[in-house]
Order: C-alpha cells, then structure tokens, then sequence
C-alpha cells in the first residue's frame, strides 16, 4: 500500500523556450567623439544693470505702499522746530537721512584709502595690487 508521502507530485512538462537570437554587435569604429557642452555665457554689465533697475522698481513700489498706508500725520521735533507730516514720510527722510549719513562715510573711506595707494607706489611707477589686473572690453 503507497502512502501520500511515497508519491512524487507530477508537474506539468512545459518546452523550453527558444532564447532569442545574440543581437549583432556593432561594427568595431572609432568611438563617438565626445559632445562639446555649449559655453556658458557670461552675465554682460547691461544685464546686472536690467537686474538693478528691476529690483529697484519692486523696492519703490514697496515704498509707495508703504508710504501711502502710514498716511496718517506725526508731529516731528527736531532741534528747535516742530511741524507735522505724514508717518510714511516722515520715515522716509529718516532712511535718506541715514543713506546720506552711511554714504558720507563710505566716500571718506574711499578717499582714505585711495590716498594711502598714492603713497605706496613702487618703484616702477604702477601702483601695487593684489589682485590681477582688468582687461579693457
């Protein structure tokens, strides 16, 4: 008498499947020349110029909005006077004010150091510089 286990399971026989045919290998040529990347251009003066102008009329407009939502009037004393203006203003000649102030600054630094230049000039008549020089375009 066979028990279950005696048996072996029969699986259905299935044909093999033919293998596909090798792919031709291709002619043996020199290799692709290499693609040259296209060359970066590089950002012109008129164009940060654009850039600046662009900026600069985002900024104006935030001002504009600025200003015209503090409409409301401020009493300024400043030395021995007093008068009234609009908030939005008033803050405004406090930014020019200080604009003006940082840029008194910055062009007597400016003029420090281009005198200091003046007296250390070698030998050879150019003044000395770290960096290398421009070329003219």
């Amino acid at each position: 008498m066979a028990t279950s286990s005696d048996e072996t399971p029969k699986t259905p026989v299935t044909e093999p499947i033919p293998a596909a045919p090798p792919a031709a290998a291709p002619p043996t040529t020199a290799p692709p020349a290499p693609v040259a990347a296209p060359k970066k251009l590089r950002p012109t003066r008129i164009s940060g110029t654009w850039i600046a102008v662009l900026v600069a009329i985002v900024v104006l407009i935030f001002l504009l909005i600025f200003i015209l939502q503090n409409g409301g009037n401020a009493t300024i004393h400043f030395l021995w006077g007093q008068f009234s203006l609009p908030l939005g203003v008033a803050l405004l000649f406090g930014a020019i004010g200080g604009a003006l102030l940082v840029a008194v600054v910055g062009a007597a630094r400016i003029l420090q150091l281009r005198r200091q230049a003046k007296r250390t000039v070698p030998p050879t008549g150019r003044p000395s510089t770290s960096s290398p020089a421009r070329r003219e375009s």
